[in-house]
């Protein structure tokens, strides 16, 4: 713990001051970055991006790590207060930054760059987003309340498909039993 490297001269005070506040929490957990990423919907080689300020965090791994270090109310609202500044000047390209990787699974939540300028895409609420668009990808029993229905536009659809599907299977099972044991 505290072994980090150092962090690049260049980078914005707002991004400084909140990737070592991130480390102080980590450090904080007494954890590994192994497990961080087994007790958080993270991966090892994400955390050590965000810690390493390489790739801005999603809004969730900053609540997963709050959560993993034992901080609610306030005390986790001025961590994402933090993120927020942070992600608003994170630059560009980071400094050390290796090529993008590959699509990442569903599991793996993912911070993107938003088009900037005229061209750019409006924001549901008509304004021109900045920085970086945050993709919520954390898992269907973690999400809160209702992501799922504004994506999809009725509420619980996935989970009324699975129920029936099951009640399906379990209708045929009992007529064949029925049928087989006469």
């Amino acid at each position: 713990m505290g072994a980090w490297q150092p962090l690049p001269d260049d980078l914005p005070p707002e991004v400084r001051h909140f990737v070592e506040q991130l480390r102080l929490l980590k450090d904080g957990t007494g954890l590994s970055l192994v497990a961080l990423g087994a007790r958080t919907a993270y991966s090892k080689s994400s955390w050590q991006r965000y810690l390493n300020a390489t790739q801005p965090p999603p809004r969730q791994a900053v609540a997963a790590l709050c959560r993993v270090a034992g901080l609610t109310g306030a005390d986790a609202e001025r961590h994402t207060v933090r993120w927020e500044m942070a992600v608003k000047v994170w630059p560009r390209t980071a400094p050390l930054a290796a090529p993008l990787p590959a699509p990442a699974p569903a599991s793996v939540p993912v911070a993107v760059p938003v088009p900037q300028g005229p061209d750019a895409p409006d924001a549901p609420d008509g304004e021109v987003r900045e920085g970086y668009e945050e993709v919520p990808t954390v898992p269907w029993w973690d999400r809160p309340e209702g992501l799922d229905e504004r994506r999809r536009g009725r509420p619980g659809g996935r989970l009324l498909l699975y129920a029936v599907a099951l009640l399906a299977a379990l209708l045929v099972t009992a007529v064949v039993g029925a049928v087989a044991l006469g």
